[in-house]
């Protein structure tokens, strides 16, 4: 009986440890909310969910490449000839970037003065553009496009000299999150080129779009390092800004383009100066709406209603690549404007 007893104890204690080891060998999962850093215009970060992608989101063809491995997409439409402003690698069929152009030397720019030696503002300007309606420019992007033609600022607010009904097509890309892909798709498929404005590290965690926009014809202008305000930076600090984008475009891309967008559009004319100096066209823009809030988006007929409302001749449209509301009515928008009489030219052929 004590035999049998003992047994039965030893048992019983055999199974309590053996269903606490499978207890901790099976813990519960805690579930937890992810979020991602959205940059806005007015330079706040914004908080959004990660969710689950729905049928009717398109999803990114695209997976980051690591910066030791080098891939040459193929190109729809290869560029074989440099345009104005742009700098192109040659290519000899070279794995030694993204896009199978040779690396371009690094620029200095001219070593440019890190003194104000004009003694210009430094003031802050957020620019504005006013809402165009009736076919015709704001008189603020009036406004803004003299202060730069007769201050002698190489800058872009609309094409003042428009004599045609054509525009500019203009997106900023401070991040990516499935759309850039689909909307490429609609440009290469309507036959437009477009400038994407991108922040370094898009262009590093997003190498086979990059090379996809420079290889289909598009120019890749620079939207700086660290998307900073420009205003409140000393004039090393915007080099160092600016270089650091052109850098790495250079040695993986093989590619460069002078055409440079002000974070948060805020800017001085210190700032328009320097950047001047080191060759660079700023490109404001004409026409926009608050696209950039995947909390708001609206849907792709507000999209296409509200763009065709402002749209006006000589007009530099910016978009937002991470909206899905552009992504989807981007071609109604082009088809629209056409039908209209409108024609999509590039930033090199500004003013040409």
């Amino acid at each position: 009986m004590k035999k049998t007893l003992a047994l039965a104890i030893i048992l019983s204690l055999l199974f309590l440890f053996g269903c606490k080891g499978q207890v901790e060998q099976n813990p519960t999962n805690n579930s937890t909310t992810e979020t991602t850093q959205a940059l806005t215009p007015g330079g706040e970060t914004q908080p959004e969910t990660t969710q689950a992608p729905s049928s009717e989101t398109p999803q990114s063809t695209t997976e980051s490449i690591p910066e030791e491995t080098f891939s040459v997409p193929e190109a729809t439409q290869v560029i074989t000839q440099s345009a104005k402003g742009c700098f192109y690698g040659d290519r000899t069929g070279t794995d030694q970037t993204y896009t199978g152009l040779e690396p371009l030397p690094l620029s200095d720019f001219g070593n440019p003065s890190f003194e104000n030696t004009r003694n210009l503002p430094s003031t802050t300007i957020s620019h504005s553009y006013g809402v165009a309606s009736e076919e015709k420019p704001h008189s603020i992007s009036v406004g803004y496009q003299q202060m730069f033609d007769e201050k002698g600022y190489d800058a872009i607010c609309y094409d003042s000299g428009a004599q045609e009904k054509y525009v500019y097509l203009t997106f900023d890309c401070g991040y990516e999150n499935g759309y850039t892909a689909k909307i490429l798709d609609t440009l290469r498929d309507k036959g437009v080129h477009a400038a994407f404005f991108c922040t370094l590290p898009e262009m590093k965690e997003n190498a086979e779009i990059i090379a996809r926009m420079i290889n289909e014809g598009h120019i890749v202008g620079n939207h700086s390092v660290t998307h900073r305000d420009f205003s409140t930076l000393s004039r090393k600090e915007m080099y160092e800004e600016v270089k650091g984008f052109d850098d790495y475009l250079r040695e993986h891309f093989g590619y460069s383009a002078q055409y440079f967008r002000y974070p948060q559009g805020k800017y001085s004319e210190n700032s328009l100066d320097m950047l001047n100096q080191m060759g660079y066209t700023c490109v404001f823009w004409s026409l926009a709406y608050a696209d950039w809030d995947l909390n708001d988006q609206k849907g792709a007929d507000y999209a296409l209603d509200t763009v065709m409302s402002r749209i006006h001749p000589g007009a530099v449209i910016l978009l937002h690549a991470v909206s899905p509301d552009n992504a989807n009515a981007l071609a109604d928008i082009i088809d629209a404007a056409r039908a209209k009489g409108y024609s999509f030219r590039a930033l090199s052929d500004f003013r040409s």
